[in-house]
């Protein structure tokens, strides 16, 4: 068995070997704060710096000299303004930091990109993907190691298919991204729901019923005695999940169950900067606004952008 089927299967018999009866498995995906610290600017821009940059990037610009940290505000500036029109607006500055918040996540995808990426053309092709991960039980159609790897490979290739927005079978970094993780791309949301439908959907009928719902979290002890969090998620199910009160959730119900619309921290955020920074008020920002402004984006002292501009190049 390869290396990378080994992980895959290891990885899953871990998530059943480490699960107890009455630990809760909690399938709600919830957007991170931007930052640990307070937003209080009347203190400190610490919660603003690792908005912008990320909490790890911040760390490194300790030792910039104002100087430098204008230096290369300017050059991040470059890079947020996508449609190069010389303004930076709000909407490109909530896209550059939710890029910042999951920096490692591309990180996590570049060093796996090898892997996959066989023949090195800068792409990774379903067809890689495939031989990568099921190519052992592609070879051997006896393999059973009790799951059912045509089922997962079938379930995975619809979702690369999702993924790949151009539709040509072949997957950028960013596609790739979205395929290992769908649930921070608002087009692959309608597959997490899927997916997740299907984990739990035991009987078929294309609904979550209320058993099928504890049943997902809770595996009954012999004493058949449950705990009072079972007891609350019953509830929950009843009065707020299954909101038609049919018996059973849909996939609308489903997707406000797993992926709740929660405040969004880098819209809020990317408002805030704004505001503060924009003199003429016309809601955009120049250059020449931001680096005036750069005490709030980053300070000095705050953080080195040659690493974030090099990994923001790379994707």
């Amino acid at each position: 068995m390869g290396l990378t089927k080994l992980i895959l299967y290891l990885t899953m018999c871990g998530v059943y070997a480490l699960s107890k009866p009455t630990e809760k498995k909690d399938r709600t995906f919830h957007e991170k704060e931007l930052s640990d610290k307070v937003h209080d600017d009347s203190e400190n821009f610490e919660y603003d710096h690792d908005a912008f940059l990320g909490a790890e990037e911040a760390k490194t610009f300790d030792q910039l000299t104002p100087e430098e940290s204008k230096e290369r505000l300017g050059m991040i500036v470059d890079k947020i303004d996508e449609d190069k029109d010389g303004f930076v607006t709000e909407a490109e500055l909530k896209a550059w930091i939710k890029r910042a918040q999951k920096r490692y996540i591309f990180e996590n995808v570049g060093r796996q990109w090898p892997d996959f990426d066989s023949n090195q053309d800068g792409l990774v092709s379903w067809e890689e993907y495939r031989n990568v991960t099921y190519g052992y039980y592609l070879d051997d159609v006896d393999a059973d190691d009790g799951y059912n790897y045509k089922q997962m490979m079938a379930r995975d290739e619809r979702r690369f298919k999702k993924a790949d927005q151009n539709g040509d079978l072949f997957a950028t970094k960013e596609e790739f991204t979205a395929f290992l993780h769908p649930e921070e791309y608002d087009h692959m949301k309608d597959i997490v729901v899927l997916e997740t439908m299907e984990d739990i959907d035991k009987n078929g009928d294309g609904f979550i019923d209320l058993e099928e719902y504890i049943g997902d979290m809770y595996t009954a002890d012999s004493d058949g005695h449950e705990p009072d969090w079972v007891k609350t998620e019953r509830e929950q199910f009843t009065e707020f999940r299954d909101r038609n009160k049919d018996g059973k959730m849909d996939k609308d119900e489903t997707k406000d169950w797993i992926l709740p619309a929660d405040y969004d921290h880098a819209e809020a955020e990317a408002r805030h900067l704004v505001y503060e920074s924009d003199e003429n008020k016309d809601g955009k920002l120049t250059k020449e606004e931001i680096v005036k402004k750069y005490d709030l984006f980053v300070g000095s002292q705050a953080t080195d952008f040659g690493e974030a501009l090099v990994r923001h190049d790379e994707f």
